[in-house]
């Protein structure tokens, strides 16, 4: 009988994170490992790590941290880094945390097998050295998809080598291109990766250096991978990527998209398809008419705003100034009045003036966002906004990071009391005797836009679709009477 080996797999950061922790136990899985939740009942506590601004790099390595002290009194004898942070720094990474025992880059997520065996068996492997992996692809996206050597999590081609007898729950979904797969959650909601990469040079963002070049997915992997999710009891798919708004651009159709949205909303079991990652300055007419007017695609808008005083916009390399974003978001209302939209802001970049910050509040007011994410301005490594003059005082960065914070609360909560009254689709998520039935509505993406409590939990359960209408808020979270409780799809 061979060796029992377990492993437990820490994800941080983002939903792209969690699609590519899914790999990597679809990966040990049909190896052979055995997959547990908690780091303290496994051999090998694997860390899926963010590298994108500093609080995350940080809580990377508090996890890291954390799993390597279960070395002292428990069953755990090995702590591995992936992800993002371990891509990004490399050797750095492990020399200045030798508590991890591997720090592995996403060239070894083909062999994560044969990387945590050797670790486990007591074995050294070499941290990878760091690369700039937009220089692995073609410059010209039309020459991309022929790249198949360049390694990209979430698009794996594990099939060749997989055996035939997968365990239960791993998938490998039809197409000679898609990747190993399984859950490690009973969640109704998922993530599919889109694409990777991106093209964009924004001034303030290192993540294409360390993510790569933008390269799409196949629409039949795509389309593979969600009707076998909808086989595992997903109701909900989120498309993921770093930017859903040039997905189809390396494979010929630059409006694949609006083409492919329609064939994922008709997979049998799905209720509900999610577009996240939305550049404003890509956004075309015909992308919004398919995501306010697809049956089963929510109009769900995460448009990626950042700023909206045109000088600093130009200073970060993006594109747009109040009015123009304004526009947008009245032409998506009135395609769809109850159409639900987030975005993220940076405030004190370098040379925000105290006028352009009164711009951004101004847009925000006038906006209606449902969720609004704010973060102050921090140099990272690699970018060239780090050799930018007119840094602004850590304490004025502050000021206005409190300042924003403050409004955006006070704007969402408003946001949300605007639908009381409203009819919406809650997809629940979760339900307990004591705290009842958590769902999310149509304009609700998981983990950042609040929920909705329902107030009848009686007869709901997780992945069933019931038509409520919000009788009140809590903040930007809605509490909804159930219309009819055998509304459930």
């Amino acid at each position: 009988m061979p060796e029992r080996r377990t492993v437990a797999l820490v994800t941080l950061g983002c939903a792209r994170n969690e699609v590519d922790s899914e790999e990597l136990a679809g990966r040990l899985a049909a190896d052979g490992w055995e997959l547990v939740e908690e780091a303290s009942d496994a051999d090998v506590a694997v860390v899926n790590t963010c590298g994108f601004v500093e609080a995350a790099k940080k809580d990377s390595v508090d996890a890291l941290l954390e799993a390597n002290d279960l070395k002292d009194h428990g069953r755990t004898q090995a702590v591995v880094a992936v992800g993002c942070m371990a891509e990004r720094y490399g050797k750095e990474l492990a020399e200045a945390l030798p508590e991890a025992d591997g720090v592995l880059g996403f060239d070894d997520y083909a062999d994560i097998s044969d990387r945590l065996q050797t670790i486990l068996s007591g074995g050294i492997h070499a941290s990878h050295t760091p690369r700039d992996r937009r220089k692995l692809l073609p410059l010209s996206p039309a020459e991309r998809q022929g790249a198949t050597e360049v390694a990209l999590p979430g698009h794996g081609d594990a099939l060749a080598t997989a055996p035939a007898d997968l365990p239960d729950g791993v998938a490998p979904v039809s197409g000679p291109r898609a990747p190993l797969r399984r859950r490690l959650g009973s969640s109704p909601v998922a993530s599919v990766k889109l694409a990777s990469g991106c093209d964009r040079r924004c001034t303030f963002c290192a993540i294409p250096s360390f993510r790569g070049s933008f390269i799409s997915r196949r629409p039949s992997d795509v389309l593979g991978e969600t009707r076998w999710l909808a086989e595992q009891g997903v109701k909900e798919v989120m498309l993921v990527s770093e930017n859903n708004t040039s997905y189809g651009k390396d494979l010929g159709d630059i409006r694949l998209l609006e083409t492919l949205l329609p064939e994922l909303a008709a997979v049998d079991g799905i209720e509900r398809v999610r577009v996240s990652y939305l550049q404003p300055a890509e956004m075309r007419p015909g992308l919004i008419d398919v995501l306010t007017s697809t049956e089963k695609v929510v109009p769900y808008f995460d448009l990626s705003f950042q700023h909206s005083a045109p000088g600093v916009l130009r200073a970060m390399r993006r594109f747009g100034d109040t009015e123009r974003f304004l526009d947008l978001l009245a032409t998506i209302r009135g395609k769809a009045p109850q159409a639900g939209v987030r975005s993220n802001f940076i405030v004190g970049f370098p040379g925000e003036s105290e006028a352009d910050f009164a711009e951004l509040e101004r847009f925000l007011g006038a906006a209606r966002l449902d969720a609004i994410g704010v973060f102050g301005y921090s140099d990272e490594e690699g970018t060239e906004a780090v050799g930018y003059e007119n840094k602004l005082d850590a304490d004025v960065i502050a000021e206005r990071l409190a300042h924003l914070s403050r409004v955006a609360e006070e704007l969402t909560s408003q946001r949300a009391e605007e639908r009381l009254g409203e009819t919406l689709e809650v997809l629940v998520e979760s339900v307990d005797e004591e705290e009842g039935a958590l769902g999310r509505a149509a304009h609700q993406a998981p983990e950042t836009d609040g929920q909705t409590l329902l107030t009848t939990a009686d007869g709901l359960v997780p992945g069933r679709m019931v038509t409520a209408k919000v009788v009140a808020t809590e903040g930007v979270d809605l509490v909804a009477d159930c219309l009819d409780e055998e509304a459930g799809r």
